[in-house]
């Protein structure tokens, strides 16, 4: 716990002293695994609407040309740099996710520790312990901010909020910045922290992209290269009055910015997603694979699905985007006996006539005094008059039912593939497994650009 007076200071000599701080094992791995995830999500959303936008946008945007942008050939300033790889990092959901939060701290904190890990010339593992030191402040600010109760009060996106203090914080330990100039780099993050839950009407994830990813990646590396130019700021942002915190006096709770801090690794709590979909849809797709299996069952031998989520989840469930839109998912996953990366980005398919016939059998409901965090309950009747029902405490991927490592290492080989061919993703894989022995992060360029 540390003094509500003062918190920026206590967690502006966090942030420095974790850029030289070895870390435990077991934390080192799971730091390199979402590294090596989100990398994946940067280069398969080059193919998606975010990337498509984002991409020549950044191309003509001009600038330093000392940063790459992953699955493209371009070079440019590393805050450009980190907003282009944030908006791909989060042009699906197949990036990670940190339930206590109600963030994604990936897709902001690794494009920002990137950015500055290229542009500074450091070495591997000073990028995982940036990586790991990003997702143990972001989702901390998040919490302290409220998380879902912040999101719901004041419509705020907590995963623009929580991200922009993760991707600071990696930035400004890349950038090897003094105590003071943390301090700073933490008050301009408080100025330029911002995101609105309108997200929720984005059809498309581009917006989405942006607000999740590419603008707390580019606030990050923004406010630690203002510190690390001479920028001056404000000692007591976070907690001082006027403040961030005080700000928003119906969720905020100081004490939960430092709670655990060097001995809590939050890291160790995100979840991976076994499937490219949207957290909400993630039990329901691992049921109706597990009922596919056990019964033997075909699709027009489905009576009825009926999925109960909690009741702000059972919204999301059933949005305009197709990878965030479960009676399609599941209806996918009937008529065509998996779902894969390409299908469920396939916007046209959610109007085709035979998904769309099954999909009706599919229902969402909300489900009476459920908890945000808790996952679906799936019931399946069949024309036979069998039942298959699962109620799941963890799905695959979270820290219950956790991903192995080559469970982990399949999923990015196959989402780098699709741009970067079978070899070369192999290779990428491999690379970023052993990262720590890399002198020079630039090195891995030639892997992930785009021939």
């Amino acid at each position: 716990m540390a003094d509500n007076q003062a918190i920026s200071a206590g967690l502006a000599e966090y942030i420095r002293k974790a850029a030289h701080e070895p870390l435990p094992a077991a934390v080192a791995e799971q730091g390199r695994l979402h590294l090596l995830d989100t990398l994946a999500a940067m280069v398969s959303g080059r193919t998606l609407p975010a990337g498509r936008a984002i991409i020549p946008f950044t191309r003509g945007a001009g600038g330093p040309q000392g940063v790459s942008v992953l699955a493209t050939d371009i070079l440019t300033g590393p805050a450009q740099a980190a907003m282009a790889n944030g908006m791909l990092a989060h042009a699906d959901e197949t990036d990670d996710s940190h339930a206590p939060s109600l963030t994604h701290p990936g897709c902001a904190i690794v494009p920002a520790a990137l950015a500055a890990a290229e542009w500074l010339a450091r070495d591997g593992a000073a990028l995982v312990r940036a990586v790991v030191l990003g997702y143990d402040v972001g989702t901390r600010m998040s919490m302290a901010l409220g998380g879902s109760k912040f999101a719901d009060t004041y419509h705020m996106s907590s995963h623009a909020w929580g991200g922009a203090f993760g991707a600071t914080a990696a930035a400004s330990a890349l950038a090897r910045l003094s105590h003071d100039q943390v301090v700073c780099a933490l008050s301009y993050a408080v100025q330029s922290a911002s995101g609105n839950r309108c997200w929720l009407r984005d059809p498309d994830h581009v917006q989405k992209a942006f607000i999740f990813g590419g603008m707390p990646a580019r606030t990050g590396v923004e406010a630690a290269s203002f510190a690390a130019a001479g920028f001056t700021g404000v000692g007591d942002a976070i907690e001082g009055t006027p403040g961030l915190l005080a700000a928003f006096p119906l969720t905020a709770d100081p004490t939960r910015l430092m709670d655990g801090l060097g001995s809590r690794f939050e890291v160790m709590r995100t979840s991976f997603k076994k499937w490219c979909v949207g957290s909400p849809l993630q039990a329901a797709l691992d049921c109706i694979e597990e009922a596919v299996r056990e019964l033997k069952l075909a699709e027009p031998e489905v009576e009825s699905i009926v999925v109960s989520l909690p009741e702000q989840r059972s919204r999301v469930a059933q949005s305009d985007m197709p990878d965030v839109n479960l009676p399609h998912a599941l209806a996918l996953y009937l008529v065509d006996g998996s779902v894969g990366f390409a299908s469920l980005h396939d916007h046209a398919r959610m109007a085709h006539p035979e998904i769309r016939r099954v999909a009706q059998r599919i229902r969402v409901e909300p489900r009476p005094g459920a908890k945000r965090g808790e996952q679906a309950h799936f019931t399946l009747r069949t024309r036979d008059g069998r039942r298959f029902f699962r109620a799941p405490e963890h799905v695959r991927g979270q820290p219950g039912n956790p991903m192995s490592s080559a469970e982990v290492a399949d999923k990015a080989r196959d989402l780098f593939s699709l741009v970067l061919g079978e070899t070369r993703a192999s290779e990428l894989v491999d690379m970023v497994l052993s990262i720590e022995s890399i002198t020079d992060v630039r090195d891995l360029r030639c892997l992930w650009r785009r021939a």
